[in-house]
């Protein structure tokens, strides 16, 4: 009998009308994992400190080849629900497109390479050849027990993935234009500078942080860490708060804080961005006669995959589904790529990610199932 395709359009719907903010997530992969057991795939849940998170694989442990995938289904909180045109969690289709939390960021990418997946291991099933699903709940919280648990628990378990795609929204305004074959490390510092309150009448009895902390600001501005690579834009430094919780205005205060994010290319690592910025602190710190303590959070490290054999493929795929030529990029945030890496070699491509996180976030139709003969394409020509 021959089998019917799975629709990634009527599979997105499903997941968005599901109520994921994350972690909550385990209701969309209670209802992935029965679909994919249906098609023969086995399953297992792999959730940790409270997170959901699903591994799937298709074809024997240990195949000559096994090509991989990873998502997420959480999704940010929808805001004020009052202000979206259409329900936050409908999944309504309107003009051609459907609203909802979760539509562009990544519900929709899920949808499509488990919908591919399932209908490629039915209809061409590759002989010694396996296909893993690794799907977490907790990509856009903290990360700690999402992917990074799934990819621990494969590692004690033996199952290992020899390439690995991430669905993630990569296209800045058409689809197919962008692969992203890396991502710049991201990470923040905290910066504490402390000297002595005084009355601001009497400014020579006290040592105010506040010029010091003004000074740290303008040369993080204006430093440059470097001025690019062959990959990588120039790495960038943004000074996203200064506070300093004084009501008074005739105290100086003892200490206040400042907080700078970081993005920073292969050209270093979050340890030697710190030690620079360090020193950088330091000066400042002996100029002003301050104390400055530094809180360093990085939120992971640069990455690339190098051109070659997998962007070949996925380039070749994406280009004969959507008539676009993608380039090979490393610009946007991060994501679950920055632990997969670790791992294995790992490129993301998906949807065009306008309206991620946005009120009435939403998603063209038409191109979630592009993006499903994207991903088949890829799954063919792979095990070709």
């Amino acid at each position: 009998m021959t089998q019917v395709p799975t629709d990634p359009v009527a599979l997105t719907a499903d997941l968005v009308r599901c109520r994921s903010v994350t972690p909550q997530a385990d209701e969309t992969l209670l209802l992935l994992s029965g679909r994919l057991k249906e098609a023969g795939f086995t399953c297992h849940r792999v959730d940790k400190g409270g997170v959901p998170n699903l591994f799937a694989r298709w074809g024997e442990k240990g195949a000559a080849r096994t090509f991989g995938f990873n998502g997420h289904t959480d999704v940010v909180p929808p805001g004020d629900e009052a202000a979206w045109t259409h329900p936050a969690f409908g999944a309504e289709v309107t003009g051609g497109r459907m609203y909802g939390r979760g539509t562009v960021d990544m519900k929709s990418g899920v949808a499509a390479f488990a919908a591919a997946a399932i209908d490629f291991v039915r209809q061409t099933p590759p002989e010694d050849g396996a296909v893993i699903l690794a799907i977490t709940g907790d990509e856009e919280g903290p990360a700690q027990n999402g992917t990074r648990a799934l990819l621990s628990w494969m590692d004690s378990q033996g199952e290992a993935m020899d390439v690995c795609l991430v669905g993630e929204p990569t296209c800045p305004d058409v689809m197919g234009e962008a692969i992203k074959i890396g991502r710049r490390g991201s990470m923040t510092i905290r910066f504490t500078v402390t000297g002595v309150q005084g009355h601001a009448a009497y400014p020579h009895r006290a040592i105010n942080p506040l010029p010091a902390i003004g000074r740290l600001a303008d040369r993080l501005g204006a430093y440059q860490l470097d001025e690019g690579t062959e990959h990588f834009d120039p790495s960038t430094i943004a000074v996203v708060t200064i506070d300093t919780g004084n009501p008074a205005d005739n105290v100086i205060p003892a200490r206040a804080t400042m907080a700078a994010n970081i993005r920073f290319n292969d050209l270093h690592t979050g340890r030697s961005v710190a030690e620079t910025l360090g020193d950088l602190a330091g000066e400042v710190a002996e100029a002003f006669n301050v104390d400055i303590d530094m809180e360093v959070s990085i939120s992971g490290e640069a990455f690339l995959t190098p051109p070659g054999p997998l962007s070949d493929l996925v380039t070749a795929a994406v280009e004969a589904e959507t008539g676009v030529r993608p380039v090979l990029s490393t610009t946007g945030g991060t994501s679950d790529a920055r632990f997969v890496k670790d791992h294995c070699p790992v490129l993301e491509f998906g949807l065009v990610n306008h309206g991620m996180h946005a009120v009435d976030e939403s998603v063209d139709v038409e191109q979630i199932g592009r993006l499903k003969a994207v991903y088949s394409r890829i799954l063919h020509d792979y095990f070709a």
